[in-house]
C-alpha cells in the first residue's frame, strides 16, 4: 500500500526527525533527513539521516554498530516534521548514552 501522506521539505530540501524508542517512550535523538535518506529508511526500515555538517547521508550505527530499525513512522499535523518509533541496538548518543537527552536544565 503507497503511503498518501508526502514530508514537505524546507527549502533546504531538509525534514526533522525525531526519533522515539518504541519500548520506552523516551526521545533517543533528533536529526536532519533529506529525501534520499527518507526513502532509504523507507526502503530498508533501518535510519539514515543526512548530516549537515559533513554534508553527506549516513546511516545511524554505521561506525558504532549501534543501529536504529524502524518500527512505526508518523508525520505532525503539517507533515514537515518525521517522528520514527524505533528499536535500537545500542546506545544512541555519541557519548555512550542511551538517549541524547540527558542534561536535565528543570
Amino acid at each position: 500500500m503507497e503511503n498518501p501522506i508526502t514530508p514537505k521539505f524546507d527549502s533546504n530540501g531538509l525534514i526533522p526527525a525525531v526519533v522515539q524508542d518504541s519500548d520506552t517512550g523516551n526521545v533517543l535523538m533528533v536529526a536532519w533527513m533529506n529525501a534520499q535518506a527518507f526513502n532509504l529508511t523507507m526502503e530498508t526500515r533501518q535510519v539514515y539521516f543526512w548530516s549537515r555538517s559533513r554534508q553527506q547521508l549516513w546511516k545511524k550505527g554505521e561506525t558504532s554498530g549501534n543501529t536504529l530499525t524502524l518500527l512505526e513512522m508518523w508525520f505532525d499535523c503539517d507533515s514537515d516534521t518525521v517522528l520514527f518509533k524505533v528499536k535500537p541496538s545500542g546506545p544512541v548518543c555519541h557519548t555512550g548514552n542511551p538517549t541524547c537527552f540527558f542534561q536535565r536544565l528543570l
